[in-house]
């Protein structure tokens, strides 16, 4: 099976300081609808990892959640693409679980739930600790500089804070280009 593990927030929708606690708030970044879109047509399942603290915080409500993720299908529906599940940690981070980034737990039952070898599955994110999370199991680490990465644009990475064998892409559109472009051709019949 290919799979893709994505961070939600700053990956696939603009992030904020504030959370994004309704639908109204959740507003994808360009072009990452239709990067997941292509992915799905070229093969690849996408599960979503994030962090999802504003629960633990009582700023919003599973109920809450389960509509900004309603939002988020419909509009990957649209362009016939679509996220295969959706994992996140509702704790917030003085709760001290195992499921909360830059920990593996999230990754850890992905893998469970789809029965993949994590080591061959690209994570994408837009944090230092999304990419920690997924190689701690494994996954080969893929850095977006939209969200909170969006400052590192034209810059090193900082030294010691991102996995060693990171690569860098400008977007999830451009990591999307980059995963298609390398999938082996397809075996002539």
């Amino acid at each position: 099976m290919k799979l893709v593990i994505l961070d939600r927030d700053g990956t696939i929708n603009v992030d904020s300081d504030e959370f994004i606690k309704t639908p109204d708030e959740w507003m994808p970044l360009p072009g990452a609808l239709e990067a997941i879109a292509r992915l799905n047509h070229a093969g690849w399942h996408v599960a979503v990892a994030s962090n999802q603290s504003g629960l633990g915080r009582g700023l919003f409500d599973v109920a809450s959640l389960n509509a900004i993720h309603a939002k988020m299908h419909k509009s990957l529906g649209t362009l016939g693409g679509r996220i295969d599940a959706v994992f996140y940690c509702p704790h917030s981070p003085d709760e001290g679980c195992a499921c909360r980034k830059p920990l593996p737990g999230l990754f850890e039952q992905i893998g469970e739930r789809f029965g993949v070898d994590l080591k061959t599955v690209p994570a994408v994110g837009d944090t230092p600790r999304d990419l920690q999370a997924g190689a701690a199991v494994g996954c080969q680490p893929h850095l977006v500089l939209t969200g909170k990465a969006e400052a590192l644009r034209g810059k090193p990475l900082p030294p010691g804070t991102y996995p060693a064998d990171t690569v860098v892409h400008q977007d999830l559109a451009a990591f999307a280009d980059w995963l298609i472009a390398r999938a082996p051709a397809p075996r002539p019949t």
